[in-house]
């Protein structure tokens, strides 16, 4: 039992383990795409501002008066802070995403208009503007333009360097569109706990925003070898320096570097291997009580359980009269009570079992004198049809024939259904003797295809219906008429029409009986009630399903309709059958 639990143990929490191990990457996946939208949006709007200002007509036009020493008025100057500078201020103050953007002319001969406009002395004083190649993004410097005032030594500035190029004077002034590293970066100075970020830029230098570098080199030189080669952000979980790791990558190429967030989640970890160690060693403790309780338990249960195993052997030797004494309230006391009730129940079943066996055997001994008795009927008719046919009284002789036929087939036992033309020459010898009754002709005229006639009904579900159209359609009128069997192959299946010259049914009439024959109404008691048919529509039913069995038609003063369906189950026939060709 304790390799189960600590293969449980280690399995359960394994996948606690990486529950949350994956918990965290899809965190870290999620901040990564927001930031890669927001640095998206901050990188858009640097350039969109660049352009614009690369783009104004006005402000190259000063930068080219200037860079050629050419006159400039105090009007036109002031004419162009009032129209030009202060729509390019307000265009920087309405995006707050910008810390600035700033022009500075090639030498020191424009009129400075803060904060646009710039002499080429200033640009000097910006860390920037050492280097031998400015132009393009810079990043984390604090902002030195004036001597005397600095916007804040703290705030550190990314920013995107354009020279301003005219094609007859060459360079005439340069852009920083400038933006806050904390703005462009918000990940580098979040102070989430076990949360940190860099930017690692392709020419090897790491920006860490306000939080100091408190990682080791080595870990930090393991965590770069793992950046990847596509743009796409990748999150890993890596064991590195002792520590559990998630960190995510994002390769931002604008800016030439990637953007690396880690989470330490070794905490997360240890808590869950914390909880693997306390669930080990609580259900080693359970396991231990559980023995001990389970011994003292089965000391307790074995005597008992060999007086039930003692009774068990003597039911095997044939002894039914055991009975299992003093069962207490337990387990096996209750087993002792339900063997005590099992017996019971045998010696039941066997006396109603050998009640059945009686029951079937004076039921072979009625059906064999039931068998004598149908011999005797027979042998009378046949010497009362042979008078007849001595004193030449053949219509008595007929007679006597359909009616022999009639209960040769009534009385036959059949164990499954009938062929159609069973039924149909049954219906044939009813009909002849129920001509005998009136004095006027009730025809029977029969048009089924070879087909229907081999197929397999339910013995008396035919005759019936036919007695039905006579005794509630037809009598009452007491004139000559006919009925019509009609056979058609519709499909997989056959429709049997019966149709009677009657009285017919009104629409109300028609309805009540589907409902009765249906069962939704009552249909017991009374003459012409309908339960007739529905004892043939259950037997159609029984025999191949609900989707087979009877429907109605008829009209009032004109007719009824009783439409029979039926499963084709027989098709030897079908090639032969003209109709079905």
């Amino acid at each position: 039992m304790v390799i189960p639990i600590g293969v449980l143990a280690g399995v359960l929490f394994y996948v606690m383990e990486q529950n949350a191990v994956q918990e965290n990457m899809d965190y870290m996946e999620y901040t990564m795409q927001r930031n890669e939208d927001g640095i998206k949006t901050k990188i858009d709007s640097i350039n969109m501002s660049t352009q614009f200002f690369l783009s104004d007509d006005s402000l190259l036009q000063m930068l080219n008066a200037s860079a050629i020493g050419g006159e400039i008025s105090t009007a036109d100057w002031l004419d162009f802070k009032n129209n030009e500078v202060s729509a390019l201020e307000r265009l920087v103050n309405n995006n707050p995403l910008l810390y600035g953007v700033r022009v500075y002319a090639v030498n020191d001969s424009v009129q400075e208009m803060m904060p646009i406009l710039y002499n080429a002395s200033r640009m000097k004083k910006q860390e920037w503007s050492k280097q031998d190649k400015y132009v393009g993004w810079n990043f984390d410097y604090t902002d030195n333009i004036f001597n005397s005032y600095t916007m804040n030594q703290n705030r550190k500035i990314i920013s995107l360097v354009t020279p301003i190029i005219d094609s007859a004077n060459g360079k005439v002034g340069v852009i920083e569109s400038a933006m806050t590293m904390e703005n462009m970066f918000p990940s580098l100075y979040e102070g989430i706990e076990d949360e940190w970020s860099f930017f690692y830029s392709d020419e090897g230098v790491t920006y860490f925003g306000q939080k100091e570098q408190t990682e080791s080199s080595a870990l930090l030189d393991d965590i770069l070898k793992q950046r990847p080669t596509e743009d796409k952000i990748q999150t890993i979980y890596k064991k590195l320096d002792g520590k559990n790791l998630v960190i995510s990558y994002m390769q931002v190429r604008e800016l030439s570097g990637t953007l690396i967030c880690v989470k330490d989640i070794t905490k997360n970890v240890h808590n869950v291997y914390f909880m693997r160690d306390v669930f080990v060693a609580v259900m080693l403790a359970f396991i231990i009580l559980l023995a001990f309780f389970i011994n003292r338990i089965v000391q307790h249960l074995l005597k008992q359980f060999y007086e039930i195993l003692k009774s068990i052997r003597k039911v095997q030797k044939g002894d039914l009269d055991v009975v299992i004494e003093n069962c207490g309230k337990d387990e096996m006391g209750e087993l002792g009570t339900q063997i005590n009730k099992m017996l019971e129940r045998i010696k039941e079943l066997m006396e109603d079992n050998l009640n059945r066996e009686m029951l079937a055997k004076n039921s072979e001994i009625r059906a064999l004198q039931n068998q004598i008795n149908a011999h005797f009927i027979y042998n009378v008719l046949e010497s009362i049809k042979m008078m007849a046919e001595i004193d030449e009284e053949y219509a008595i002789s007929d007679a006597v024939t359909a009616l022999g036929k009639l209960l040769r087939y009534s009385m036959k036992w059949v164990s499954g259904n009938v062929l159609v033309e069973q039924e149909l020459e049954y219906i044939k010898n009813y009909m002849a003797l129920i001509n005998l009754r009136f004095d006027y002709e009730i025809y029977l005229s029969l048009n089924l295809p070879e087909l229907v006639l081999k197929q397999e009904i339910p013995k008396m579900s035919l005759q019936p219906i036919v007695e039905n159209a006579i005794y509630h359609g037809i009598e009452q009128m007491a004139e000559d008429t006919n009925i019509y069997i009609k056979g058609i192959l519709d499909g997989d299946d056959c429709v049997i029409e019966i149709t009677d010259a009657g009285k017919g049914m009104s629409e109300e009439e028609v309805e009540k009986l589907r409902l009765k024959i249906a069962g939704k109404i009552d249909s017991n008691g009374g003459s012409g009630n309908g339960i007739g048919l529905k004892n043939v529509q259950d037997r159609i039913h029984i025999a191949f399903g609900d989707q087979y069995g009877i429907e109605i038609a008829s009209k009032l003063g004109c007719y009824t309709k009783i439409m029979v369906r039926i499963p084709i189950t027989h098709r030897q026939s079908e090639e032969n059958d003209p109709e079905h060709k």
